[in-house]
């Protein structure tokens, strides 16, 4: 597939991810009458659901990625090159800032708003990590047992993670940033972003490590012709 493609692909799943996370967070918020279970509820139903129809429509024309852990984890796992990763990852944070623009503009609210919600402490950062570890777990061994199944396995466990995490599972680089320019119920302060950044990094490292001794080393693309 050319890489114009899968960039475009990326770029509009990403948007619509990070408009589905941060709108069914206002709207959940908006008919909750207060109740932040319900909401926590409708953002994880929301953000699963639209994930698996992304993974299921742009899954073949990307990978699907819409993450920079996912894209680094393949890059050191030899599955793309440099190039192309740093060409995912650029177009992925671009993206995420425009989705939750776009959520902002769909509720009428101000389209720039910096996060004001505290995300930070030992809690929250091991709470992403095993998100991230987790996440990138499921894609790996997806990926080499069930590949049909990957866009129901990812949005399944998202969806769980939204519950069983302190953090809700952002599990994301790119999400983490751009949520960082909204005060909805999906934001966070733009000072904790550093902290879960580097806690999403080191799951995804400890993810590739657990998949090399579960599945052994994969052979890079190249040698596979």
């Amino acid at each position: 597939m050319p890489l114009h493609r899968r960039l475009l692909a990326e770029a509009l799943g990403t948007m619509l991810l990070l408009a589905a996370v941060v709108g069914s967070g206002i709207m959940g918020v908006a008919l909750s009458n207060g109740n932040d279970g319900i909401a926590l509820l409708a953002n994880a139903a929301a953000t699963a659901g639209m994930l698996y129809v992304l993974i299921e429509t742009l899954g073949p024309i990307s990978g699907a990625h819409f993450n920079p852990a996912v894209t680094l984890a393949m890059r050191l796992r030899g599955e793309m090159s440099s190039a192309h990763a740093a060409a995912y990852i650029v177009v992925q944070v671009l993206a995420a800032i425009a989705g939750v623009l776009l959520a902002h503009a769909m509720f009428e609210q101000a389209l720039l708003q910096p996060g004001t919600r505290v995300r930070s402490g030992g809690a929250q950062w091991l709470s992403e990590g095993v998100a991230t570890c987790g996440l990138l777990l499921t894609i790996l061994l997806g990926v080499r047992h069930r590949p049909k199944a990957i866009p129901a396995l990812v949005a399944a466990y998202i969806f769980a993670a939204y519950w069983f995490t302190a953090s809700t599972s952002f599990a994301n680089p790119a999400v983490t940033m751009a949520r960082s320019l909204t005060q909805t119920f999906a934001g966070i302060r733009p000072d904790d972003v550093a902290g879960f950044v580097f806690a999403q990094f080191a799951g995804m490292l400890l993810a590739i490590g657990i998949a090399t001794l579960l599945l052994g080393r994969s052979e890079p693309a190249s040698a596979r012709g």
